[in-house]
């Protein structure tokens, strides 16, 4: 690889030609500051606030995309150059909502920050600021183009790494805004719920739709039983919200957090993976049994099922007609428990406690609704607004001790685990279907083919005599290049996982904010995250769904059997193709 010798900041040093000025700045420590820029995404160079100033040019460069050559001498301070930064950023703050202290993210925006670190103290600039309703017609996703600093952080991250291209920079000069085609409402796009505009976002033009307050009256009503349950992601990243290390288990902790607030019972979503690996399990079985609907495709994430639904609806007799392991908990929590209890499942109040703001709109779904018209899941809280929750309270995390989950729904195994990282459905459900396939018991239960994925993996696992084609992917511009494949018949496959955040949900549209020193869609976080669900897998005596006692305790006394009719009417669902609803 051909080096420059470049000058910063009157240092020498020598790097790769194929550098830019910022990432060369950052070998010796020198951050520049940026907006607009993502290393995970395509770059932009529209925020401008990354401007260098390069000897032997007449203007200023922005150091996210100028690259360097032999020679260079690059100045990244000088009283001309940061007297421009904060002109632009001074220019964007005044453009800008005053709303600081009662936005959603204080303390936590990229714009705040960018304005305390270049002395902006003042709003210089009078005049007339842009206006846009608050858009909120999606059950997920809140939309508020006033907190807009035009960055294209979610148009890129919506094309370039989830594939679905619903936002887009519409209008001219001062009256240009992002928004989906035709300024139609969230809802009635291709949007499919995932977040992850939200999490790119420096600002708080995207967020999620809130729950709590919903959340706070059921707490409040004497007349309601409230459950909580929580994801598996939840206990690797919680405690990021409270300064603890990236992929620290905190599940413990969360659990006595959640009875603090005054939750009557807290439950593990993990028993309803465990369910989910069972009844998934059995469904690959009986596909390969008789050559039908191949591959399966795992059902598991609302955003990558409304992509299908949307974009591959002719695949929609290839997915697992299986519930999410949150919906199949929430139905057995409203049935089973309900009966155990002796509560009415309308005086049942249940909240998830998910990675993932889809969520959110799965819980809305009319096929997710009982008989009688009420939902299993009545809301969703993010980790992001489970962490403003516990704070709220005044409960400190960190001090908390650790306590178990309830009985009888929370148990689980290791594989349920895995469920949170890319790859654990398959190695979950791998764990239970090669023991149904051969009959014999698995003595190498870690599946490393499907572990650290980082966008698309494939690989042939041999079950007995049986060579199983498997494929995973995360993120929707990768599952794509899977589900093409499976159209063109170019290769059979036999079974797929498709989860649309990238990492899968640890890297979830709700998860926190990432400390400093990380970005969002950040690997290295997420696979610090994946650690901690591995760790925790191997450290449990059961890790194969099919041996949880307590599954098996269930199918004995309410479902009879895996497939059975009673499983199929509580914990088997269908999806229906789909086109945007309108436009403005």
């Amino acid at each position: 690889m051909k080096h420059a010798n470049i000058y910063i900041d009157n240092e020498k040093l020598s790097v790769p030609e194929s550098m830019t000025i910022m990432e060369a700045a950052e070998t010796i420590g020198i951050r520049i500051p940026r907006l607009c820029y993502h290393p995970q995404l395509s770059i932009e160079g529209a925020c401008r606030v990354c401007i260098v100033q390069v000897e032997g040019s007449n203007k200023y460069m922005t150091s996210c995309s100028a690259k360097v050559w032999e020679g260079m001498r690059v100045k990244t301070n000088s009283p001309e150059i940061r007297q421009a930064r904060r002109d632009i950023v001074e220019l964007i703050i005044d453009n800008h909502p005053m709303e600081c202290q009662t936005c959603e993210r204080d303390g936590n925006c990229e714009l705040q920050n960018l304005a305390y670190s270049q002395g902006v103290r003042d709003r210089l600039f009078e005049g007339k600021r842009k206006l846009h309703p608050l858009e909120s017609s999606s059950a997920s996703v809140i939309r508020n183009a006033e907190k807009c600093v035009l960055c294209r952080r979610c148009v890129r991250v919506c094309a370039e790494i989830q594939g679905i291209h619903n936002l887009s920079q519409l209008h001219r000069g001062f009256n240009t805004v992002v928004s989906p085609a035709f300024e139609a409402g969230m809802a009635d796009s291709v949007c499919i719920n995932c977040g992850q505009c939200i999490n790119v976002c420096p600002t708080a033009a995207f967020l999620e739709k809130p729950h709590t307050e919903r959340i706070w009256r059921a707490l409040e009503n004497p007349d309601l039983f409230v459950i909580a349950h929580i994801a598996p992601a939840i206990r690797a990243a919680i405690g990021e919200g409270f300064n603890l290390p990236p992929g620290t288990p905190c599940t413990g902790q969360t659990v006595t957090a959640l009875r603090r607030l005054g939750f009557d019972a807290v439950f593990d979503t993990n028993f309803g993976a465990d369910l989910t690996i069972v009844e998934e399990a059995n469904e690959l079985v009986h596909r390969l049994e008789k050559n039908e609907n191949l591959p399966l495709l795992t059902s598991c994430s609302p955003g990558w099922i409304k992509f299908m639904e949307h974009f591959y609806p002719e695949l929609i007799p290839h997915a697992s007609t299986c519930k999410s392991p949150m919906q199949m908990l929430s139905t057995l929590l409203k049935t089973y428990y309900a009966e155990k209890k002796g509560i009415d499942p309308q005086n049942i109040y249940v909240v998830g406690v998910m990675p993932c703001v889809a969520k959110k709109f799965e819980i809305e779904r009319p096929e997710q609704q009982s008989p009688e018209g009420y939902p299993y899941t009545d809301a969703v809280v993010t980790t992001r607004e489970l962490i403003w929750m516990i704070k709220a309270y005044g409960i400190d995390f960190t001090r908390l001790p650790e306590s178990d989950f309830d009985h009888p729904l929370g148990y689980s195994t290791g594989a349920a685990d895995l469920f949170g990282t890319t790859g654990g459905v398959m190695e979950a459900a791998l764990r239970t279907a090669a023991e149904k396939l051969t009959g014999k018991p698995l003595t190498e239960l870690n599946f490393e083919d499907v572990r650290q994925v980082e966008g698309l993996k494939e690989a042939t696992i041999q079950v007995g005599k049986l060579s199983l084609n498997v494929a995973v992917a995360n993120g929707l511009t990768n599952a794509k290049i899977i589900l093409e494949k499976v159209k063109a018949g170019e290769k059979q496959y036999h079974l797929i996982e498709l989860m649309a955040c990238p990492g899968g949900c640890i890297g979830g549209g709700g998860q926190p904010y990432p400390p400093d020193g990380y970005y969002v869609l950040d690997p290295e976080i997420n696979k610090l995250r994946a650690k901690a669900l591995y760790n925790i897998d191997q450290a449990k005596s059961i890790r194969k769904s099919h041996e949880n006692p307590y599954i098996l305790k269930l199918y004995e006394e309410f479902l009879k059997e895996p497939g059975s009719h009673k499983a199929h009417e509580l914990l088997h669902t269908t999806y229906t193709p789909r086109e945007p609803k309108g436009i403005k």
